[in-house]
């Protein structure tokens, strides 16, 4: 069993302090203000006085559209990038719903461009609408190139529907979805060449130029530089692989350096594991014990091809990392006391996560729930630490409740959601809650947790749905 004592007293451990509140605040106003800035320089540009005929008028609406999908664009590549403050400032849950939503709107604004644009353009010809968009596609500087990164675009659109999801690996839709750089890429010449907002003044091109920089800068910095640098810095390889159940395996791996190694308990890396075909899918694991300066270590269960692969590691393996990543650790922390909700092998971050909160009489309770015994993965740790912490645990065990959706059992399904999480920590409302599951049952703890009266800033949550 890991060392249970509190990691931030380690000799030389590098010291995370909490993670500032304005730093949200901070990126949200920056995303707001270039979204502005790209308004105005549409005004600056004669925008709200070119509508003089119908066909100036769409031409013109079109114009901004674009103008603004540029740029919703380029904000979707910054929150692809895993730039440091803005991840831990919004968390992985948060970052993935807002950037859903910047992209379906992105992608929305971009057809509304073209069509506009179209329509306009062919009031001043006798092409007639696919005439005229052909004329445009083959004979104006770089729209073959924009045709084909708006493709692109359609094919990330289309792979990133929920149901579209469902029926696709993680493995395939991370590919396709590395897709939306391609079709940001190619959308840059024709907006240099032919678009007159971009060449409109010193100031527009300027702007344009450096945000298309800044955003492939943060790409090459922070999805390929800084792993590729920890990697060679830390120089990580499989020290030790444990079976701990027919489905669940442990590895551990170690390095050199890795106090040194910004990461907090609860939090993932993208890992890929250099064992032979396959290496470069990286794939999401949390850490299940607190880091100690001298190794990590994930717990994973065996849903698809990569985590399979975990039982047939050998130690001496070589390690790529990228991160570390997520919200899910005591940084975030806005009270003295905490709840641990885990489901399944939810619970290896929390497993971490206890180890790093501090000591206590019930300063922290931890809800295991499972559908049957065998599932629970890591208990003598959790035993362990609970005696070591003063931490309180609490087993939900039993198949789902069938009469309603409920994250408890079915014995205790004649209990409200809230009323069950009440009568097991009767301060839930006073205390951070810290969950990690399904994504739906994680949804269902959520709403009892709020229910219950817990602020929405005390709610911790990590989910690894695509």
């Amino acid at each position: 069993m890991p060392d249970t004592r509190t990691p931030g007293r380690l000799p030389g451990r590098l010291a995370t302090g909490p993670v500032p509140l304005w730093w949200r605040d901070a990126s949200g106003a920056v995303a707001w203000a270039l979204v502005l800035f790209v308004v105005a320089l549409w005004v600056a540009g004669g925008g709200l006085t070119a509508f003089g005929t119908l066909g100036d008028a769409l031409t013109t609406v079109g114009r901004l559209f674009g103008l603004v999908a540029s740029v919703l664009i380029l904000l979707q590549v910054l929150l692809m990038a895993r730039i440091p403050i803005v991840e831990q400032a919004w968390g992985q849950d948060e970052l993935a719903r807002v950037h859903r939503l910047v992209g379906f709107t992105s992608f929305n604004l971009m057809l509304a461009h073209i069509v506009l644009t179209i329509l306009g353009y062919d009031q001043g010809t006798n092409l007639g609408v696919i005439g005229t968009f052909l004329d445009e596609v083959l004979h104006s500087p770089g729209m073959l190139l924009a045709l084909a990164g708006a493709l692109a675009l359609v094919m990330v659109v289309v792979t990133s529907v929920r149901a579209a999801r469902r029926r696709l690996r993680y493995e395939s839709w991370h590919l396709l979805h590395l897709y939306a750089y391609l079709g940001a890429g190619l959308a840059l010449p024709h907006q240099l060449w032919t678009g007159q907002d971009f060449k409109a003044s010193t100031v527009a091109t300027v702007f344009w130029w450096g945000l298309y920089a800044a955003s492939l800068a943060a790409v090459l910095v922070y999805r390929v530089g800084l792993p590729v640098l920890r990697s060679r810095r830390h120089r990580l390889v499989v020290t030790d692989i444990v079976t701990e159940s027919p489905t669940v395996t442990s590895v551990t791996v170690s390095g050199r350096d890795l106090h040194r190694l910004p990461v907090r308990a609860g939090q993932f890396f993208q890992w890929r594991f250099l064992d032979g075909p396959g290496w470069t899918r990286a794939n999401p694991y949390s850490l299940s014990a607190a880091p100690d300066g001298r190794s990590l270590r994930i717990t994973a269960a065996a849903v698809g091809d990569g985590s399979s692969r975990l039982a047939a590691l050998r130690p001496g393996t070589k390690v790529l990392l990228e991160g570390p990543y997520g919200r899910l650790h005591s940084g975030v922390a806005t009270r003295d006391k905490a709840v641990l909700i885990g489901a399944g092998i939810g619970i290896t971050p929390l497993r971490a996560l206890l180890e790093d909160l501090p000591a206590g009489p019930d300063a922290t309770v931890v809800i295991y729930r499972v559908s049957r015994e065998s599932e629970i993965v890591l208990a003598d740790e959790l035993l362990d630490l609970a005696r070591a912490k003063g931490a309180r645990i609490v087993a939900v065990i039993g198949p789902r409740a069938t009469s309603r959706d409920s994250w408890l059992p079915q014995d205790a399904a004649h209990l409200t959601d809230a009323e069950a999480l009440l009568r097991i920590v009767p301060d839930v409302a006073y205390r951070d809650v810290y969950v990690c599951g399904a994504p739906a049952w994680m949804d269902l703890v959520i709403e009892a947790a709020r229910a219950a009266g817990v602020a929405p800033d005390a709610v911790h949550h990590e989910r690894f749905s695509y």
